[in-house]
């Protein structure tokens, strides 16, 4: 094995039902039934409004190389989320215009970069979401190495080859297939009782009582 410079081309995804289960969630909602620990870094943020779900293809690159994206976006499928771990350097863009209209024209369902992009405007008004962590005008290398479809960090998270990935304009989670439906049975209960809160804060009658009691049991001291 040529460890640090290879491709794994086979993905073992989750069920299209599944994954389309938490369309139209919030993240926020996903996040609170995790334990608010599978959120990513707030740093990655989306480059324009849509929103993005899918299974992941991830990338692992060295700083300001896109070689291996090129890699991961010609083998992608349709639905895919490539997710790519540019270790949060932001001398110089991952990627630009140009290869998002290309993984967007192939259906992907978005790319996530740990690292820069260029281009802002036009990712701005594209359909399929993009999100970074930093946006300059200097391009990439095309040297490598790199690897596809191995475990890899971005935003702070390990992210797998056929995780699910939820985001938002709050930003982005990461959901194990194996824990997938119970957490999409969790939070689409919390999305419940907000339609629930969000109807009593319009009749004046939500009921935050368990504040007092909270403060008290934690020995805060009120001064009249």
């Amino acid at each position: 094995m040529n460890s640090g410079f290879r491709i794994f081309t086979k993905v073992n995804r989750p069920a299209l039902e599944l994954v389309q289960g938490f369309k139209g969630i919030p993240a926020a909602n996903i996040g609170d039934n995790m334990n608010r620990r599978a959120c990513m870094h707030a740093r990655i943020r989306p480059m324009n409004s849509s929103p993005l779900l899918g299974t992941a293809i991830t990338v692992k690159t060295s700083p300001g190389d896109n070689l291996m994206l090129y890699a991961a976006i010609e083998m992608a499928l349709p639905g895919d989320v490539i997710v790519l771990d540019a270790q949060a350097e932001l001398s110089n863009a991952i990627t630009g215009e140009l290869m998002m209209s290309w993984a967007q024209a192939k259906g992907l369902a978005g790319v996530i970069v740990d690292g820069a992009v260029r281009d802002a405007e036009a990712l701005g008004e594209m359909s399929m979401p993009v999100y970074a962590a930093g946006v300059t005008p200097n391009g990439p290398f095309k040297n490598g190495p790199g690897e596809v479809n191995v475990p890899i960090s971005c935003g702070g998270l390990v992210v797998k080859p056929g995780d699910i990935i939820v985001g938002d304009a709050d930003g982005i989670i990461v959901i194990d297939p194996g824990e997938a439906r119970e957490v999409l049975d969790k939070a689409r209960a919390t999305v419940d009782k907000e339609i629930g809160i969000r109807s009593a804060i319009r009749d004046n009658a939500w009921d935050v009582s368990w504040v007092s009691k909270m403060l008290k049991e934690k020995g805060c001291e009120i001064v009249e």
